[in-house]
């Protein structure tokens, strides 16, 4: 770690690993980039990367001639312990009282960090929020499949958790230090900012629109085992809300939560779908149509079992009894894909609606229908409960 300025307002926290092509150019962009009289820290919390981004990072502060209102710490860990919980070790290593929490791909853009930062200090507002998919936000150089991941990712944290933010899933924010203060993260993963959200309760949050624009040096470190990490805190976060919640007793928010629930599993699934179907085409060479069914009955099965362990909160698991859920579900499913094939079909040709507006439709009502008769025939519950 490097000396660091003690009268710093503003701590920006930088996790790395292998961005020895981004970090100097990130580090140099903040600089010119600071905000108005405010002295500012960048800590770069580094796992130990073979590339050796920490030492890149440590060479270019020792290169600054002006080093009163910037400085730079740099952290080096022994081993790669994942973005969130380099985020936390940097916060507790923060001096400012204001936290900056952003990549170092130039995929945030540092120009914004100091509108980040004036949004804390003028307003009563405890977390502020670079979103892609507020009105004005956007994502450029994604392939079709990164933006369907975190478009289903994105619906799971706001349907499952009740978040109400267009974007949960950022990695670029700031927060007041003091608003965190006796909360236990688990830090699992790299979605700091949800866990944050669900923990802080009453948190003011405001969000600002920005364009991500995909890194252009580095690896991304999107892969398997950044989805069931997502999936694995995301569990944990809504076991989390069950612990501290009140016991809801309008039957009205019952309802309406399992109807959330539900949906988001649908969405899962349709994540489970595209996912199964484009490796088995891609990694087996197996045909499109044959991966097609494939993906389908995943999906299926996978929103079967979500659905009876987290929507229904059915734990019996007996074989027999399993086995009848599991094909009435498959049953309704069946029917809900006729529903909505009828629904457009009627909708498009019949009535002269555009497709567009006959598929969120039909959709809507398809998915409605599904959740009813689940939840009355499989599941064995009251309609209005």
């Amino acid at each position: 770690m490097l000396s660091s300025i003690s009268n710093a307002e503003v701590s920006i926290v930088i996790p790395t690993y292998n961005e020895s092509e981004n970090i100097k150019g990130i580090l140099h962009l903040i600089k010119e980039h600071l905000p108005k009289n405010t002295n500012v820290e960048a800590i770069v919390v580094d796992d130990n990367s073979p590339d050796g981004t920490g030492k890149i990072a440590e060479a270019y502060f020792e290169s600054l001639k002006e080093k009163t209102r910037y400085t730079i710490n740099v952290i080096n860990r022994k081993t790669k312990e994942g973005l969130s919980a380099a985020i936390l070790n940097g916060i507790q290593q923060a001096k400012g009282k204001i936290i900056v929490v952003m990549d170092s791909d130039f995929s945030h853009p540092p120009q914004l960090i100091p509108k980040l930062v004036d949004a804390l200090k003028q307003s009563k507002i405890d977390i502020v929020v670079a979103s892609r998919y507020l009105n004005g936000g956007s994502i450029q150089g994604w392939s079709l499949k990164r933006k369907i991941i975190s478009r289903i990712a994105t619906i799971i944290a706001k349907k499952g958790l009740g978040v109400k933010e267009s974007d949960p899933m950022s990695g670029f924010f700031a927060f007041n230090k003091d608003i965190i203060k006796g909360i236990n993260f688990d830090a699992i993963g790299y979605k700091f900012l949800l866990e944050m959200i669900v923990k802080v309760k009453d948190a003011s949050i405001k969000e600002i629109p920005y364009t991500f624009s995909d890194r252009q040096n580095g690896k991304s470190k999107l892969g398997t085992k950044t989805i069931l990490e997502y999936i694995h805190a995301v569990w944990n976060l809504y076991r989390y809300g069950k612990k501290n919640q009140r016991n809801e007793k309008r039957t009205s928010v019952r309802f309406v939560s399992k109807a959330a629930r539900f949906f988001s599993v649908g969405a899962s699934g349709l994540g489970v779908n595209y996912l199964t179907s484009v490796l088995l085409t891609t990694n087996l060479d197996m045909w499109y149509l044959h991966a097609t069914i494939l993906g389908i009955a995943f999906s299926i099965t996978s929103n079967f079992f979500l659905n009876k362990y987290w929507t229904f909160e059915d734990r019996d698991f007996a074989t027999k009894r399993t086995i009848i859920q599991f094909g009435k579900f498959s049953a309704f499913s069946s029917i809900g894909a006729l529903v909505q094939l009828g629904i457009v079909y009627y909708l498009v040709d019949e009535i002269g609606l555009s497709y567009p507006s006959s598929l969120l439709l039909a959709v809507t009502t398809a998915a409605f229908s599904n959740f009813v008769l689940n939840k009355k025939w499989t599941f064995k519950e009251k309609l209005w409960s």
